[in-house]
Order: C-alpha cells, then structure tokens, then sequence
C-alpha cells in the first residue's frame, strides 16, 4: 500500500514531536532533579521513543524523524526529490514544537535539552565522533530495511543504536545524530554556538553509509 506525501507529512511530524520531546525533555527532567537520573536516563528516553515511532508509523514513512536519514534515503532511492521537502519540513516543525512542549510543561534547563560537545576534547576528535554516531545509526537502519524491514526486532535495534551512542558518545561530541533535533532546541534557547556541527557531520555520517548500500538497493529494486 502506498501513502501519500500529506500522510507522510503528518506521521513524521508525530514522530519527530515525540523524538524531541523524550531526548529533550530527559535531558531538562534529570537537571531539574539535580542530575540523579544521569546519562542512562538520556539514552533509555530516545530509545522508547524511536520504539514507538518505528512501530506506529514505519510502514508510511520509514520513521526517518531525523534530516540525516531522509538525505540517506534520497541517496538510495527510497524517496523522491519532492518527498525531501515534506519530511524536511515535517521533522522541522515536529521538532521545533517538541522543544516547545518542552518549555512549555518540562523545564527550561539545560538550555532545553540543546546538544553540546565535550569542550575537553579537540574538535578534531568531537566532528568524527559525531560523523561515526550518525554512521553507525545509519547502517542500523538500512541494514533493517534490507534484511527484514521495520519488523520484528527492528525498531528495538534502530533504538538501541541511538541509545548506545548516546550513552558511549555524547560525552565526547553530544551524540545528536539529528540536525532536526539539535535545532529546535538550539533555536528556542538562543544557544546556537555549536548547531553548526550537528549540521554538518549527522549528513557526513549518512551519507557516507548511503552510498555504501546504495548498490544493495538498487540490486534489490531491479530484481524485483
């Protein structure tokens, strides 16, 4: 069965909204409890919401909620040039009332739950990190997408990579792998110092596997 752009358009903004208002919204929740819930806490709440999406709205729209993984897709020929335009505008809108739900009825803290890399480490190791968080998420999905699809343990995988990302990485780049994520936030707290790095190495990251399982699907396409 096929779906059109408007109900695509309308299930990845939900899934976004809800995306940024779990790995936000910990984030604000475990400062205002004065940082009791931790890292583990940050990395479960994407998780369950990645769960929820993927199986709720997968079969309509991949469940990409995230700019990084629509480009991907583009690049493997899932999605048409026109279809950018709606997901792209769908995961910016789902995001940006994320946050506001989240300033809203959560919290203010940390700057709205915005990503921020480790100031400790050299931006020479923070970019790559970012790029290999967003890779590896990317090669969860499509590796998904072409054995079994959305199904099964498929959307316990695709959120348990962004979870262990998280919880192995963000002490180092901040582990957004989602400029859609990392905007909303950014925006609506002013702090948009480091926005530019989750606008860059998200899409280096995906694009790089993109390219990599690019012939696997098009294979795939042509044989059936």
């Amino acid at each position: 069965m096929s779906y059109s752009n408007l109900q695509i358009f309308i299930v990845e903004l939900i899934g976004t909204f809800v995306l940024v208002v779990f790995a936000t919204g910990s984030i604000v929740y475990d400062v205002q409890t004065g940082g009791t819930l931790g890292i583990s806490f940050a990395a479960i709440a994407p998780f369950i919401a990645l769960i929820i999406g993927i199986y709720f709205f997968g079969k309509i729209s991949l469940a990409h909620f995230n700019p990084a993984v629509t480009i991907a897709f583009y690049i493997t020929g899932h999605i048409s040039k026109i279809q950018i335009a709606y997901y792209f505008a769908a995961e910016i809108i789902g995001a940006l009332l994320g946050s506001l739900f989240v300033m809203s009825f959560i919290g203010t803290g940390a700057h709205l739950g915005a990503n921020s890399p480790n100031p400790n480490f050299s931006l020479f190791l923070i970019f790559p990190v970012e790029v290999l968080a967003s890779a590896m998420l990317m090669a969860v999905i499509f590796t998904v997408v072409y054995t079994k699809g959305l199904k099964g343990f498929g959307g316990i995988a695709i959120g348990g990579i962004v979870g262990l990302d998280i919880f192995f990485l963000a002490v180092v780049s901040g582990a957004s792998m989602n400029p859609a994520r990392a905007l909303a936030p950014a925006l609506l707290s002013g702090v948009l110092d480091n926005l530019w790095l989750y606008w860059t190495a998200p899409y280096v990251g995906t694009i790089i596997i993109a390219f990599l399982f690019r012939k696997k699907f098009h294979s795939k396409i042509n044989s059936s």
